[in-house]
């Protein structure tokens, strides 16, 4: 081989070298953070702290790399490999096993992956309470549940839920969501049947009128039980993600066909024991009010006096008494925050009710 630095062959011989080089460093510092980690759950042991997963840790150091990213890789692969990182030394700690709603291919899988990355243990679930069920009950270390969707609003059976569970939320994961057809059929004309869960199917409304307006819509619990069926039947489509196609070994006959090109799901991560603060917290609370006129302005007031930031306000019914209702509200800040604690304190005072929900650190 030429050894000239004006040779393509040479310059691609040296590149790799380096490469090589760099891989045995990267290979070995991760090792080193792994030992790190081991010996962070042998002083947690030795001081009898159960918790090893502390998410408010986490968004601290991935806000870090964040803060010195400067490319060429883009931001969210730089998160997404640090988090697998981190992911991958926790388990070596602690094994964590996590349950979510829906069956392996579903948005909230790949939410649960987005957030925990791929070391962690994953329990799916048929139903919303039974992840709720299953973090109660010790089965799962913590659950992931969609909460509320840009274009079709809220997931009232998780407000539900959260209305009578002593779970509190740990975290929260904004996932852009992005349908694709999925089907073994040769092409859109072949197909009779398109499969999806309803909210998808909305989301694709316009798509689906102007290019399968003469198919049978088919309505299923989930858009991962429509892939499975997509999978059996040649001429149904389902609407469904990348990882369902991947898993049931379908083709992707078009892709991100949503009507909304910034759509994109919410998710709770729910757990057993509350977060301490990361420094970019939100607060999630139940309030209820008498029904009385100005019952809302009297919750909201204290939070706009001190200058503290409202994020999302949804009522759902109280389920006590016809039309009386209950108020989910977000807010900016972590509950032991001086000034946030100050305004829960008055509310309470003034006789309403107010349940925290949990503090937790903001997506990124």
């Amino acid at each position: 081989m030429s050894e000239r630095p004006d040779d393509p062959e040479w310059r691609l011989h040296e590149y790799r070298a380096q490469i090589d080089a760099l891989d045995e460093q990267i290979q070995a510092l991760i090792a080193d953070r792994a030992r790190a980690a081991q010996a962070i759950a042998r002083v947690k042991e030795a001081c009898g702290d159960p918790v090893f997963y502390r998410p408010e840790r986490e968004r601290q150091v991935l806000a870090r790399v964040r803060a010195r990213h400067q490319g060429p890789l883009s931001e969210d692969d730089v998160l997404r490999i640090f988090r697998e990182i981190m992911g991958a030394c926790l388990a070596l700690e602690q094994a964590l096993t996590v349950a979510y709603f829906g069956p392996e291919g579903s948005f909230t899988e790949g939410a649960l992956r987005k957030h925990f990355g791929g070391a962690v243990a994953a329990l799916p679930q048929a139903t919303i309470a039974e992840v709720f069920r299953a973090v109660t009950a010790k089965t799962a270390d913590f659950g992931v549940v969609p909460v509320e969707n840009s274009a079709e609003g809220i997931v009232n059976h998780t407000h539900d839920l959260l209305m009578r569970s002593p779970l509190v939320i740990v975290g929260e994961v904004v996932l852009r969501i992005h349908h694709q057809l999925l089907s073994r059929a040769p092409g859109l004309d072949e197909i009779e049947r398109v499969a999806a869960h309803p909210q998808a199917l909305a989301q694709c409304r316009a798509w689906i009128e102007r290019h399968l307006r003469d198919c049978e819509q088919v309505a299923v619990s989930n858009n991962a039980e429509a892939a499975r069926r997509a999978a059996s039947e040649p001429r149904l489509a389902a609407i469904a993600s990348r990882e369902a196609a991947a898993h049931w070994g379908l083709p992707i006959l078009a892709a991100n066909i949503e009507d909304a090109p910034d759509n994109a799901t919410r998710f709770f991560v729910i757990g057993r024991h509350a977060v301490g603060p990361s420094g970019q917290d939100k607060t999630s609370l139940l309030l209820t009010a008498p029904h009385t006129p100005g019952s809302l302005h009297a919750l909201l007031e204290p939070f706009a006096r001190r200058g503290i930031s409202l994020l999302r306000i949804e009522s759902r019914p109280a389920q006590r008494a016809l039309w009386e209702y209950v108020f989910f509200v977000d807010i900016a800040g972590h509950e032991k925050d001086p000034v946030i604690e100050e305004a829960l304190a008055e509310l309470e005072r003034r006789g309403g009710v107010v349940r925290r929900l949990g503090s937790y650190p903001q997506a990124l």
